[in-house]
């Protein structure tokens, strides 16, 4: 056990005392003992009563990064295992584990790192000094815990490149770790194959969250003209063509994103009913609208429009304008799937949002349900990160 011992300041703590997961650098009163940055501490509250256990890092603005509250627990090799184990046993139970996020960071009380099994591959993504000195030990326990349920792991590759690892004061790096396989991977999903580039794709290759948002458009597609926006490599598009839809068009501004679109789409078979096109959203929406073009369903799944709290302000005009502008291009009562995917755009925001581009369009919105993420990236109370999708679908009205 580390010796180190870190201090808040009075009054300071409340995310954490209310379950949050980290303590930010403006929090801290003191530091004792020989600490590097990555080693374990132990955690007090002013007046000395002990709060648990994490891993610091003085280069960050979240210092430290909670791994328990128990103060007499050594995080140590078993007590990895454990938390590996609990996450892969929390999988078996709540979704189908063929493709899924198998460990989600705070989510799964192992802050700062992701994976991703896509069928036979692990994808890896540590974000955090403390918890990279255990990555190799979570891929060696995630693999002898799928060994159980007779799932033998080909190969691990390491997407560890986001910007937010020089915030950790760490190099962006990407590669193998062990044995060198095809980096294109073939995934099954609600029966669609898609052709996953874990190396080049977008953070580990591809955004398994939406993997139930993507079914439930399914009842809504049989026989209707669809479009779907920022398409990325085609997953809403196939869904909706394989639901059963007259005509698909799936558009994002990403040639690499469409060319691996219409690259699924022929290992579906869809090639014909579904079409791709390499276009900015913001330009083709009011084009299509010139147009007089309508369709039946319009799907919005933009990237995160804000990172930051600081430009929260255009990406609420953002949000509003694809979604006055579908709205602007469905028939009376078609459907909109609209989703957020940035934590800053929260869930009374987005929805505020969504409700004043209807109200400037004058349609009037009914709704079909509200989702989050898929169950494989669990919502912990108290981690704010860890809620970060929202999605509605609705039903489209005229005002009359």
């Amino acid at each position: 056990m580390s010796n180190g011992i870190v201090t808040l300041k009075k009054g300071a703590g409340r995310s954490l005392k209310a379950g949050g997961p980290w303590i930010y650098d403006n929090e801290v009163a003191s530091i004792l003992g020989e600490i590097q940055d990555g080693d374990i501490v132990l955690v007090h509250d002013f007046d000395g009563y002990p709060l648990g256990r994490g891993f610091i890092n003085r280069k960050s603005r979240l210092i430290i990064r909670m791994m328990t509250r128990d103060k007499d627990t050594e995080v140590d090799e078993a007590f990895i295992r454990m938390r590996v184990a609990n996450a892969w046993a929390y999988r078996k139970q709540v979704i189908d584990t063929e493709s899924c996020r198998v460990i989600f960071g705070e989510a799964d009380f192992l802050p700062g790192i992701v994976v991703d099994k896509f069928s036979d591959i692990l994808v890896v993504q540590s974000l955090a000094l403390g918890i990279d000195r255990f990555k190799l030990l979570i891929i060696d326990a995630l693999r002898e815990e799928m060994a159980k349920d007779g799932i033998s792991i080909r190969g691990v590759y390491e997407r560890s490149d986001a910007k937010v690892r020089e915030q950790e004061g760490m190099e962006r790096t990407k590669g193998f770790l062990g044995d060198t396989f095809d980096t294109k991977v073939e995934i099954v999903e609600n029966q669609i194959h898609y052709l996953v580039d874990v190396k080049e794709g977008q953070k580990t290759g591809f955004f398994l969250d939406q993997k139930e948002n993507r079914k439930a458009i399914w009842r809504l597609c049989r026989g209707a003209r669809v479009l779907d926006c920022f398409t990325h490599t085609g997953s809403f598009a196939l869904n909706a063509g394989m639901a059963g839809a007259a005509s698909v068009l799936g558009v994002d501004a990403s040639e690499l994103g469409i060319a691996q679109a219409r690259e699924n789409a022929r290992l579906n078979h869809l090639e014909e009913r579904v079409q791709f096109q390499c276009r900015d959203v913001f330009e083709l929406l009011p084009e299509l609208e010139r147009q007089g073009e309508q369709f039946d369903v319009i799907i919005l799944d933009p990237p995160a429009f804000t990172k930051s709290r600081n430009s929260i302000k255009n990406a609420v005009k953002g949000y509003r304008e694809i979604n006055l502008r579908a709205m602007k291009l469905l028939r009376d009562g078609g459907y909109l799937a609209t989703c957020s995917c940035s934590r800053f755009m929260d869930y009374a925001l987005f929805t505020r949002t969504i409700g004043q581009a209807a109200g400037n369009v004058h349609k009037r919105l009914r709704q079909v349900e509200y989702r989050t993420q898929a169950p494989d990236h669990p919502i912990l109370w108290a981690a704010e990160d860890s809620y970060y999708l929202k999605f509605y679908i609705f039903q489209v009205c005229d005002e009359k």
